[in-house]
């Protein structure tokens, strides 16, 4: 395999992490399964080998892939799955995306992986001093900087925090935001109080943005639901029949 498409994974240990919806005022521990994810977000060179193209005028080939949506982004996976003989995550009818959670290919990790990954096991809101671990508002830059310029967390992983945000699998909130996906992290252009272990933010599955990218995971598991995500749990939260929070309308 061509060195552009040498994805470097590191293997994450099973645990368990807390997510905090501040949102929504609710906090759930999951218990996670070893998996793997990327030491990097996903480069403009990798996704201009794989899919053909970035989407960039003038592609910087060590910086993060930005301007690519959620589902470019799980194309890319799939895409990068077969260049490598492993089963494709994820199939498509129409619009809709479903995740054969027992596949071993590549796929966006869900938002217990990613945030469990990106901590590390540190307990604060940053993983190190952030003018160190992390590209943000403080650093005056304009674009996103190449990968690997901040040090890493104890798991090796880069990047996690700042430099551009990362598309998980997780719909953001169904209830009010229908079929919103997660982004978590946080980009260049960020002040610190943005650039969180914690914080989530999303966005509709075509949307781009030039502080927004992903990094892939791996890792296939039994049953229907995997890491945190529950098809169910989604189907729930979408159901606007029960008691709503104070000041919420449901999607129109």
């Amino acid at each position: 395999m061509d060195d552009v498409l040498d994805i470097e994974l590191a293997r994450i240990p099973a645990g368990a992490v807390t997510l905090h919806n501040a949102r929504r005022k609710t906090r759930r521990t999951v218990d996670l399964a070893p998996f793997e994810i990327g030491v990097f977000p996903v480069t403009q060179e990798q996704v201009a080998e794989i899919l053909g193209d970035t989407g960039e005028e003038h592609p910087h080939p060590r910086r993060p892939a930005t301007g690519v949506s959620w589902q470019r982004a799980i194309r890319f996976c799939n895409a990068a799955s077969e260049w490598e003989g492993l089963d494709p995550v994820y199939s498509f009818d129409g619009e809709e995306v479903t995740w054969h959670v027992d596949a071993d290919g590549y796929r966006l990790p869900t938002e217990a992986e990613w945030e469990y990954a990106c901590r590390a096991g540190s307990t604060g809101p940053h993983y190190g001093p952030l003018t160190e671990v992390a590209w943000t508002a403080a650093d005056a830059v304009r674009t996103p900087q190449n990968i690997g310029g901040k040090l890493p967390n104890l798991f090796g992983l880069f990047d996690t925090l700042g430099n551009v945000w990362e598309w998980c699998w997780d719909l953001l909130d169904p209830l009010r935001y229908d079929d919103y996906r997660v982004f978590r992290g946080g980009g260049f252009a960020d002040e610190a109080w943005n650039v969180r272990a914690s914080v989530r933010r999303g966005g509709a599955p075509r949307m781009h943005h030039e502080d927004l990218g992903f990094r892939v995971a791996r890792g296939g598991f039994d049953g229907p639901d995997a890491q945190g995500w529950s098809a169910a749990a989604d189907r729930e939260r979408a159901d606007a029949d029960g008691p709503l929070p104070l000041g919420w309308t449901p999607r129109r």
